[in-house]
């Protein structure tokens, strides 16, 4: 009966977590931080867990991406979706045949190295800006950039949180500096490595459905509340909440670790 209510009480976090994580990944990002741990709860395999997240979080990054379209840069289009192709499938590739008990004791750095850059990422941004109003767009190199977004993407498909905003800082460095573009090519560069991703992990037969499905529902009304809400809550408060759930749930799994939990 214990167990049973157990059981009834991580579901339960699970649809909650997977919509709070789709509000959060429309206004600002960092919903991994909370589905993959509830997927975890479920007596999810790590790296199962962390696949069937992945599934479940990627329709909100397309319906992002539909409305984003008219600011992607076209003709970076292919060297980055090949990146993103390479890139995604080698770190999905990887996800799987890294032992379970391996993944598991990674999962607190994965999640604190990827609190890290988010919590940064508002610098970056600022950074970006104040170079868009002094300079303009100029042609970017295409194969330096390839090898340059290759490690990111395979960072992506192997984990993925916080990934976007290191794209979006080399596409700075490359000298992208419109807001508006910066974000679509983002969004772009982790749908097509997460999509890459998914493909490998579906075929491989590596995603709990029963769950996946139930997440993604709650997921996708997360985002479509969060799209309503973007304007309504400062950007700064909704960063220091995606940071502060981080840091918390990856002091949890050190917490785990050091108590052989």
């Amino acid at each position: 009966m214990h167990f049973v209510s157990f059981l009834h009480l991580n579901f339960l976090w699970l649809v909650t977590a997977s919509m709070i994580a789709g509000v959060m990944n429309a206004m600002a990002g960092g919903g991994s931080f909370l589905s993959f741990p509830a997927m975890l709860g479920m007596g999810v395999l790590p790296v199962q867990a962390n696949a069937t997240n992945t599934v479940a979080l990627w329709p909100g990054q397309l319906t992002s991406l539909a409305t984003l379209r008219g600011d992607v840069r076209r003709e970076l289009l292919v060297p980055v979706g090949i990146t993103c192709i390479v890139g995604g499938v080698t770190g999905a590739e990887v996800l799987l045949h890294t032992d379970q008990t391996t993944f598991l004791h990674i999962i607190p750095w994965l999640i604190l190295g990827g609190t890290l850059i988010f919590g940064i990422s508002g610098r970056v941004s600022q950074w970006i800006k104040a170079r868009g109003e002094h300079e303009g767009e100029r042609p970017i190199p295409t194969l330096p950039l390839m090898l340059s977004l290759f490690p990111v993407c395979f960072y992506i498909g192997y984990f993925g949180a916080g990934g976007g905003f290191l794209v979006m800082t080399i596409l700075a460095l490359f000298g992208m500096e419109d807001m508006h573009r910066l974000n679509a090519m983002k969004v772009f560069a982790a749908l097509a490595s997460n999509l890459c991703a998914i493909v490998t992990f579906v075929v491989t037969g590596n995603i709990e459905w029963r769950y996946c499905l139930v997440a993604m529902i709650f997921a996708g009304f997360g985002g479509w509340m969060g799209a309503r809400l973007a304007k309504r809550i400062p950007g700064e408060v909704l960063r220091a909440f995606v940071v502060v759930t981080g840091l918390v749930i990856a002091a949890y799994f050190f917490w785990r670790q050091a108590h052989g939990a």
